[in-house]
């Protein structure tokens, strides 16, 4: 079956298939927002807490991070996928890129909390990763260079020891590679609807 389309309605079809991605990629500022915020308050109450006897639950900061933002973004996500029937093959490969990275995440972390290591440092290394190829397959410089600054910050994090610096390494991080490109892509997003 021979389906030549004419100049037009290949045109019509790429432009379509652009917007669907645009659109499709502006959802994930909710997640970059959501996550960038839960963390930053995560690792201030961690240093806040650093005093406290190790038995008191001075790492609870990040579970209660780590479950509330799973369950609003399974939540968000659930919705979403309601809401919008289409998924495109850029939707599945970003989404199977941060799946693989929170398997790698949660390996990290028993493997350095079993070796009485700090896990943050390594954390932060491995998020350059899919921060950096989100950019990449969404061709947003943001995101890229946010993936660059959490490299650049989970190197420094290796050879630091004082809790303070750390956390402002680490918040800088997530301010500049969560928050601001979560922004920028909520910017887009807002445009295209208007639009």
């Amino acid at each position: 079956m021979n389906t030549d389309l004419a100049p037009e309605q290949s045109l019509k079809l790429i432009e379509s298939m652009i917007r669907q991605a645009k659109r499709s990629f502006q959802r994930l500022s909710f997640y970059f927002l959501l996550w960038g915020v839960l963390l930053i308050a995560a690792m201030l109450a961690t240093y806040l807490l650093r005093d406290m006897d190790p038995a008191t639950g001075k790492g609870a900061p990040w579970g209660v991070a780590g479950f509330a933002g799973g369950f609003i973004s399974m939540v968000y996500g659930a919705r979403q996928g309601r809401r919008e029937r289409v998924i495109n093959a850029m939707d599945g490969l970003i989404g199977w890129l941060w799946a693989s990275f929170v398997i790698t995440m949660i390996i990290t972390i028993a493997v350095s909390l079993a070796a009485h290591r700090d896990p943050g440092p390594m954390i932060t290394l491995l998020t350059g990763i899919p921060t950096f190829m989100t950019g990449r397959i969404m061709r947003f410089r943001p995101l890229i260079m946010g993936g660059v600054i959490f490299w650049v910050a989970g190197a420094v994090m290796h050879f630091t020891q004082d809790a303070f610096t750390i956390t402002m390494i680490y918040c800088a991080a997530m301010v500049l590679g969560y928050i601001l490109p979560g922004l920028l892509l909520k910017r887009m997003e807002d445009g295209l609807r208007t639009t």
